[in-house]
């Protein structure tokens, strides 16, 4: 009797297992999704915080720009007008000319 000859398999006769089995039928890889997904939707959350936070911030900051300038507007209709000021004259260095009070530059 004779020994049977043994074919020699190469590269091309490996046939790979991928795609044969559905990724997201693997337990583990739906578990892994979902706790990507919850840490992203808590990550997400807290950037959202944080933005709120800035946002309000803002609004307050410009709040109160518009108080100082609504109050800052408002003395200088006073000035325009020639009405005396609310605010009280300082005692020390107080000028009661107001030609003195203007800044000059000479060319």
């Amino acid at each position: 009797m004779t020994i049977p000859k043994r074919t020699l398999r190469g590269l091309q006769d490996i046939h790979p297992l991928a795609g044969t089995v559905d990724q997201a039928a693997t337990p583990y890889r739906v578990y892994m999704r979902l706790s990507c997904l919850e840490m992203e939707k808590f990550r997400r959350g807290k950037e959202r915080i944080c933005a709120m936070h800035r946002v309000h911030s803002i609004d307050a900051r410009s709040r109160e720009i518009e108080a100082e300038k609504a109050q800052l507007l408002e003395i200088l209709g006073e000035r325009r007008s020639g009405k005396p000021s609310k605010r009280p004259a300082a005692e020390d260095g107080a000028v009661s000319d107001p030609k003195e009070k203007t800044f000059k530059i000479r060319y």
